[in-house]
């Protein structure tokens, strides 16, 4: 990562209304399509690939009743 560098000159600072109007793209896509990107570009961040899915690590859980 140490090659890596934001490019900070791909964004710029808009307001609500002004990034609404420029999100045009998203309007006409379906919602489960976006889910389907949002998910790629989820596994492209943290390096799995969609077919191969990381599974889920139950040890971090714990459940018990409560006493009342």
């Amino acid at each position: 990562m140490a090659d890596y560098k934001f490019d900070r000159t791909a964004f710029r600072m808009m307001t609500f209304k002004e990034a609404d109007a420029a999100n045009v793209y998203n309007k006409h896509v379906s919602y489960p399509e976006r889910l389907r990107q949002a998910y790629y570009l989820i596994s492209q961040a943290y390096g799995f690939s969609m077919s191969d899915q990381p599974k889920l690590d139950k040890s971090y859980h714990s459940s018990r009743k409560l006493n009342n």
